[in-house]
């Protein structure tokens, strides 16, 4: 009889722990909340979590056609939305008998409903369903990889046959979904049975500058000791290679230490980030130095020889490629003596 009551108890707080395992698991990662734009799939839990303040994406508006590993980018018919702004990235985790298709149905019903209109919609796309790897870029050396409490494989190695995608648009925000199945629980790949859903919010907005100029004393300083200076403060837009009119404390500072060593020959070279075809980034970075010599020889009276305008495209980073912190600092113009 004792035995049967201390039976008893035992199985009591079994499932007493069983409860509570369940309730950790639907815990929040720490410090996530979701956005204020976008409700979550009820009984599901935060399990990745970014917010950067400033990033570009590409928001998907037409057919899937394939994976460019080499670039690491996906491939459409139509070339992507480019955007930029401040990018919230959330990975939602609906455990059970919930599937891809309800999950992204009910996201896809509440953004509607709230006014989003859809730039594009897998379910409604007859040609999607190729997707061989559509998914490779949320590992973990890709940018779609988000910080979470599970592992890249919740999105990575989740079936290709599961996956529901759309791109959906109000004012100044847009939010891409991507959601998948898990039939069963793997406990190798962290991923509980149920569906996923990646969910990306990005607010459109131009980014603040917030480089600081260099000296034209700097200048000669880092010329002397490295041969060459990293000049942030020089701005374009994206893809095009007009100075804009903020640039021109640096270009003032340039042209004073150009006057203050009338014999110093410059080479003027442009750098990208790794953003785009090489070749298209290897032009534009040409033609950027060029603008540079361009405006220093016409605007402040320095002498046409010299400057050498050049560029190198992606090919000298000087920081990481896979954050937007890191492309800024590779998108610089660097003099270099000649």
């Amino acid at each position: 009889m004792a035995f049967m009551q201390w039976a008893r108890r035992m199985a009591l707080v079994l499932v007493g722990c069983a409860g509570l395992w369940g309730a950790a698991q639907a815990q929040d990662m720490a410090g996530a909340k979701d956005h204020p734009a976008v409700k979550r799939f009820g009984g599901s839990s935060i399990v990745g979590y970014e917010v950067r303040n400033f990033d570009a994406v590409e928001f998907q508006t037409s057919t899937f056609k394939e994976f460019d590993l080499g670039a690491g980018v996906r491939r459409y018919v139509q070339p992507p939305l480019q955007l930029e702004g401040k990018l919230t990235r959330f990975w939602y985790e609906a455990p059970g008998d919930t599937r891809a298709l309800e999950l992204y149905r009910n996201y896809v019903n509440e953004l509607t409903a709230g006014g989003f209109q859809a730039l594009y919609d897998s379910t409604k796309d007859p040609a999607a369903g190729k997707w061989t790897n559509f998914l490779a870029s949320f590992s973990s050396s890709k940018k779609d990889f988000v910080k979470n409490a599970r592992s890249e494989y919740v999105m990575y190695a989740a079936e290709a046959n599961t996956i529901r995608t759309g791109t959906f648009q109000k004012d100044n925000v847009t939010v891409r979904l991507v959601a998948i199945d898990w039939p069963k629980e793997d406990r190798t790949y962290k991923a509980r049975q149920g569906a996923y859903i990646a969910v990306d919010v990005l607010e459109t907005k131009a980014m603040q500058q917030n480089m600081v100029v260099v000296s034209a004393s700097e200048i000669g300083k880092s010329l002397t000791t490295q041969g060459k200076v990293a000049i942030y403060g020089i701005y374009f837009d994206t893809g095009k290679a007009d100075i804009k009119p903020d640039s021109k404390p640096s270009l003032d500072q340039i042209a004073a230490f150009l006057k203050a060593e009338p014999g110093v020959k410059l080479h003027v070279v442009g750098h990208t980030d790794s953003v785009g075809g090489f070749d298209s980034n290897l032009a534009l970075s040409r033609r950027r130095a060029e603008a540079v010599a361009a405006a220093l020889v016409k605007d402040y009276g320095v002498a046409a020889g010299r400057l050498v305008g050049n560029g190198v495209a992606s090919l000298a980073p000087v920081a990481s490629n896979a954050s937007e912190e890191g492309r800024a600092k590779n998108r610089r113009v660097e003099l270099v003596l000649q």
